[in-house]
This record gives C-alpha cells, sequence and structure tokens, in this order.
C-alpha cells in the first residue's frame, strides 16, 4: 500500500483512493490486462509501464506473467551458458531487460518482449547501446515459460510461436523447468521445425558453436562439471578456464624448472666424480714413479 500526503494525490489509472487522517492511502496498482489501447498509447504510457510489464497484441494490453524460483534458476542457468558463448564468440548481442520488438505481420501488429532476444551482428538493422525497444526482427527469441494460466502457457507455446515464426526470427526457444513444453525450434520456409537433437545434444544453427544437452536443464551442473565436459569445453566459464590454465601453466614451468634444476645438479655431481677419478689416476701414477725413485716435478 502506498500513502501519500494530503494534496499530492496519486493518480495512476485503475488505482484507488481514500482520505484516512489527511493522508491518502492508495490500494494496489490493478491491472489493465486485456484494455485496449492504441499503439501510440501504448509506446507512450504502457511499454515502461512503472507496475506491470505489457505486452500489445492488435490493440490489446498483454501482462506478462510472473516467474517461479525453479523457473527462474533454469533461466539463469541458460542466459550464463549463451554469455560465456558470446564472450568466447562475440558474433552477437544478447538483450532482455523488457526490450521490445515490433511484429507487423500479414494479419495483425504485436509488440513483444521476449525474455532474452539475440541479434547477430550480421543482422542488417544492429542492437544499438542506447536502444531502448529493438527496431528489428530478433534472430533468436527465448521464452521463460510461465504456467501461471492456461493463457500464459498458451501465449508462448502457440501465440508467439506463430507471431515468431511468421515474422522471421529464426530460432525460438521455450524453457519449461518441468519439461513438458520445452522446446527449440528453427525456421524452415516459414514455419518452425525441432532443432535436430544428436545423442541428446541441441545446436544451434544461428549461433554456431552454441550447444547444450537437453538433461541438464533440469540437472543444471555447474563448473568445474561442465569444463570437463566435451560438450562446453569450447566456451564455457572463459574466465575460469583461464585461471585454471594458468595455473596449468604456471605448474608446467614450475616442473620444468625442477627438472632443469636435478639436471644441473646430476652434472655437477657426474663431473665432481670425474674429477675425483682423475686425481686417483694422477696419486696412482705419482706413488709408482716414486716406487722407482722418481720423484715428478710439482707442475707450475
Amino acid at each position: 500500500m502506498i500513502t501519500t500526503k494530503a494534496g499530492a494525490i496519486y493518480s495512476a489509472v485503475g488505482e484507488r483512493s481514500t482520505q484516512q487522517n489527511g493522508f491518502y492511502e492508495q490500494d494496489d496498482p490493478i491491472s489493465e490486462d486485456g484494455r485496449f489501447v492504441a499503439e501510440e498509447e501504448y509506446w507512450a504510457d504502457y511499454y515502461n509501464h512503472p507496475d506491470f510489464s505489457y505486452e500489445w497484441n492488435n490493440g490489446y494490453l498483454e501482462e506478462k506473467p510472473v516467474s517461479d524460483f525453479a523457473q527462474f534458476r533454469l533461466y539463469v542457468w541458460f542466459l550464463a551458458l549463451l554469455k560465456d558463448f558470446l564472450y568466447v564468440h562475440p558474433i552477437a548481442r544478447m538483450i532482455g531487460l523488457e526490450t521490445g520488438f515490433r511484429l507487423a505481420l500479414p494479419i495483425k501488429t504485436t509488440i513483444r518482449k521476449p525474455d532474452l532476444g539475440i541479434v547477430l551482428d550480421s543482422n542488417p538493422i544492429p542492437l544499438g547501446d542506447k536502444d531502448r525497444s529493438y527496431h528489428g526482427i530478433f534472430d533468436l527469441c527465448i521464452e521463460s515459460l510461465s504456467d501461471s494460466s492456461k493463457n500464459d502457457v498458451e501465449r508462448d507455446t502457440v501465440v508467439k510461436k506463430q507471431e515468431y515464426a511468421a515474422g522471421g526470427v529464426s530460432e525460438y526457444y521455450i524453457l519449461d523447468e518441468q519439461g513438458g513444453e520445452t522446446a527449440f525450434y528453427q525456421l524452415r520456409n516459414g514455419v518452425y521445425v525441432p532443432l535436430p537433437q544428436q545423442n541428446g545434444v541441441i545446436r544451434s544453427q544461428v549461433l554456431p558453436g552454441f550447444q547444450f544437452r537437453l538433461a541438464d536443464l533440469y540437472r543444471l551442473p555447474e563448473p568445474p562439471v561442465l569444463l570437463d565436459d566435451t560438450v562446453y569445453q569450447g566456451f564455457v566459464s572463459p574466465f575460469v578456464r583461464a585461471e585454471r590454465l594458468r595455473a596449468e601453466e604456471a605448474e608446467t614451468r614450475a616442473e620444468e624448472a625442477e627438472t632443469r634444476a636435478k639436471q644441473e645438479y646430476q652434472r655437477a655431481e657426474q663431473a665432481e666424480l670425474q674429477l675425483l677419478r682423475e686425481r686417483q689416476v694422477v696419486q696412482r701414477y705419482i706413488a709408482q714413479l716414486e716406487a722407482l725413485g722418481i720423484t715428478p716435478e710439482p707442475s707450475e
């Protein structure tokens, strides 16, 4: 509940206020999901709404549902994979944070805010540093499924799937923590078909080299397990990998230095032993000469 002093009346649409002891008390904001608004009004008043995240479907507001912790944990795990991949292979930009894009479709116009969007460097419309909406079509859209209601599920699995395909989004991923609706699509001839799997591993066509094991979406393995997994070795945890490599190189250098020191010590021992043997030979020679009554002259 929000309290404001008398005279500073909170005028947010859909809220109610009551006056008590010189203060106005505001009830919680009320969603306007389903309200008809013009596109211009959506961009002006609802795209960056302070209380709700709205998408716009051909004139009607659609509130984006909230997620639970289990779904968020899966989303973060997948986000980390993409972040590492794009650090090692900087071929695209990734955006979330309620950034929307406009889909002018043959039968309607929508404005969607995918949970994650990927824009390739080769996309004819780049994603600018200061863009608050994307003015092109994402190359890859990812939705983290909310099962708050049947409509929420259908919006991601049916409605957005049709919209993204018609709009030309090359790949569309649906992440479902429960596994029932998880899907990974690629666009072929204007229709989404599942990305192929090989030994349970899915490989992106939009991001060559980006791959993941489907079962890992539910196990959520973390480094150092992923570092030693051949599926992820090419890109996962680059900073941890670099630190490990530096440590391994330092260990190798230390071992090489120790080996060189041992070799030098062995050479020194061998040289000292050789010198001792030479002295013994000289001493025997001197003793033989003295036995013959010959006294060797000392060398200068």
